[in-house]
């Protein structure tokens, strides 16, 4: 599953279709142990961290886990009966809970000390709460380019460095009769994910640019030193341009599993997707050779960067009656060979000093650029869901004009900076 899906899914379902579980947290549990519970946004690593769960449990007597991946975490928070420990997503949304304070401090964790200081400034970009360290990051995902090598080497291809070879190659490809790039547009997430956030984080310091965005607040506009209209017309010009000119005609009515089959059957030689699209590609073909690169947006070589996103990321609230089994259990998920396995299984890339290096051939070339933190996150996970930034993006490339698109969003983040 995507992970714009998977976040949206945990943190959208309705205060009022709340489906806590009962009787959980402040209960005690088989033989007399205390219960915690434990909550995870992601459907693919359930068995995963079942199995982790089974083992603690059997490991000890005196806590019990109850894994929960049900509940719906807004309205626990707001009734004061949250989760003692969770493993989720983090983006903005998620870091609500942050600012306001609902996440206990964790900084004298052994665990915190042995996050990369890179990695965790990661989680500070969205928000922070002052004297805490409430947030760890667990796992990140790299994503960028994915590209057929079997259809570069039959060209004569190199991976494209610069705006200009990247051009040539899809010139060179085009005229050979092959698509250069395989689009889904009908889904919105997908073209923010890879089209809007590749574009422009290839061109632009995202972190710089929020930061500044953020201090600007309600005077955001026009003659704003700052604006989306600003900083953002070339390269979501340069994304309409490829998106125009490279792509299958039929992308506005395909979704993101249309995508992946297609890719599988070699039907373009590169795609904007993330690392979680390799297990579906594989279900097609798993023979397939594939890598992943930078999608070059300037013509310095040295401006390329990797989209991250923090894949997991643990917290305990502040008001968990079960803060010290919670400390206890997450230590168990910080051992290094429980965190490598998880990284190795979902094509992770790891966040403390002691991670394991990658080495799976799909995601190794975003290695250096990760170690390097050449690395940004999606301009689209930056900014609040009220604003529908992705069908803002899915109107640019299936025919909306770029500057009027983003002149738009500068009013309604000056709106919404006005509301708050």
């Amino acid at each position: 599953m995507a992970e714009a899906g998977v976040s949206r899914r945990t943190l959208l379902k309705g205060i009022g279709a709340a489906t806590l579980l009962t009787g959980v947290s402040g209960c005690g549990g088989s033989g007399g142990r205390e219960r915690m519970q434990f909550h995870l946004s992601k459907p693919e690593a359930i068995p995963y961290f079942r199995k982790l769960i089974d083992q603690f449990n059997a490991s000890q007597q005196e806590i019990e886990v109850v894994f929960d991946t049900a509940s719906n975490l807004q309205a626990g928070f707001l009734r004061g009966n949250p989760p003692d420990l969770g493993l989720l997503n983090y983006n903005m949304e998620m870091a609500r809970f942050m600012e306001r304070g609902a996440l206990s401090d964790l900084s004298d964790m052994a665990e915190t000390k042995r996050v990369l200081p890179e990695v965790q400034k990661l989680v500070d970009q969205y928000a922070t709460y002052p004297g805490r360290v409430s947030v760890l990051p667990y796992s990140v995902m790299a994503a960028s380019v994915i590209y057929n090598k079997t259809m570069f080497a039959e060209h004569d291809l190199e991976v494209p460095t610069t705006w200009e070879q990247l051009l040539a190659v899809c010139a060179t490809l085009a005229k050979n009769d092959v698509l250069p790039f395989y689009a889904t547009y009908a889904e919105p997430w997908s073209v923010a994910q890879g089209w809007f956030d590749y574009s422009v984080g290839g061109m632009v310091d995202v972190a710089r640019f929020f930061e500044r965005l953020r201090a600007e607040g309600t005077s955001v506009g026009p003659n704003s030193p700052v604006s989306f209209e600003k900083d953002f017309a070339e390269p979501v010009e340069r994304m309409k341009q490829l998106s125009d000119t490279y792509t299958n005609k039929d992308a506005a009515s395909r979704g993101y599993g249309d995508g992946n089959l297609a890719f599988a059957q070699g039907k373009a030689a590169m795609y904007l997707q993330g690392p979680w699209a390799f297990g579906e590609i594989a279900k097609t073909s798993p023979d397939l050779q594939l890598g992943c690169f930078p999608l070059p947006m300037t013509d310095d070589p040295a401006s390329r960067k990797v989209r991250v996103n923090i894949d997991l990321a643990a917290w305990i609230p502040q008001d968990s009656e079960h803060k010290e089994a919670a400390r206890r259990f997450l230590t168990y998920l910080f051992r290094p060979e429980v965190m490598n396995e998880y990284n190795k299984a979902q094509l992770g890339y790891g966040t403390t000093t002691d991670s394991a290096p990658v080495t799976d051939s799909r995601i190794v070339d975003m290695k250096p650029y990760y170690e390097k933190a050449l690395f940004y996150q999606g301009p689209s996970k930056a900014i609040p869901l009220t604003i529908p930034t992705e069908n803002y993006m899915q109107g640019v490339v299936t025919g909306s004009p770029v500057v009027p698109t983003l002149r738009t969003l500068d009013a309604d983040w000056a709106r919404l900076a006005l509301r708050q």
